[in-house]
């Protein structure tokens, strides 16, 4: 990671754990409980999860796995975790800050790794993705979750996006995540979608664009009701514009 990067995801992160640990989206516990049955963990796996801000996924993975460990590199994210694992009662988890090139760890140290909504932040995903595969187990599982535009509308949700938080770097359709798993040497995953939904106004109080942004892309989901030019199912409901953020689960078994 660049030191400019690196700076700017400190930054984001710094001031995005407090309404991020609270954003609704990221607290559903139906998309939380999909995620964890879809990667097949249960009471003997070992699970990593791979920048894991403010600790809810690995929290929910605790509640079945036997141990998981959560790595972020924003400390203000990771206090957020350890609040809400005391908040839960949880004990067989354990929080490291960290860099995710490389990861920490031994190879092979974990039967789950696991990674949500941070790979359209990494500036070279596919060398996460082979560090994942890395630390995973001969026949564990290592799972992506992030957001997935249609190839078709991608360069115009990556816009929007990079306005919203400029530690956004790329929101990657389906097609090219296949061959990131491709090329890290994993099978042809297994894959789901579903639909982030959400209000924009609570969305841009969660968020830190830069001066007069916010007005910028009030506008572009303005125009994508309708024409879906944005592939966030924007459309007006009761005054407001909701959305839906198109997210894509993929897992695949190391071999």
């Amino acid at each position: 990671m660049s030191d400019p990067h690196r700076e700017s995801i400190l930054d984001q992160f710094t001031r995005q754990a407090g309404p991020f640990s609270i954003s609704p989206g990221i607290r559903d516990e139906a998309a939380l409980a999909m995620v964890v049955e879809f990667s097949g963990a249960g009471p003997a796996d070992t699970v990593l999860d791979v920048a894991c801000g403010p600790g809810i996924l690995a929290c929910a993975f605790a509640r079945v796995a036997r141990h998981v460990t959560g790595i972020d590199i924003t400390p203000a994210m990771l206090d957020r975790a350890r609040a809400l694992q005391r908040e839960l009662d949880l004990e067989n988890i354990t929080w490291q800050q960290g860099d995710v090139t490389p990861l920490p760890y031994y190879a092979a140290a974990f039967s789950i790794v696991i990674s949500r909504f941070a790979f359209h932040h990494f500036l070279n995903p596919g060398a996460v993705l082979r560090e994942m595969v890395r630390v995973c187990t001969p026949a564990g599982h290592v799972v992506v979750v992030d957001s997935a535009p249609a190839r078709d509308k991608a360069d115009a949700f990556n816009r929007m996006e990079k306005l919203r938080d400029p530690s956004h770097v790329r929101a990657m359709p389906v097609e090219e995540l296949r061959t990131l798993f491709a090329a890290a040497g994993l099978p042809a995953p297994r894959e789901t979608t579903y639909r982030l939904e959400g209000e924009l106004e609570g969305l841009l109080a969660r968020s830190f664009p830069g001066p007069g942004d916010a007005d910028t892309i009030r506008a572009m989901f303005v125009d994508s009701v309708g024409s879906d030019a944005l592939d966030v199912a924007a459309r007006r409901m009761s005054g407001t514009i909701r959305y839906g953020y198109p997210v894509a689960i993929m897992a695949s078994r190391k071999t």
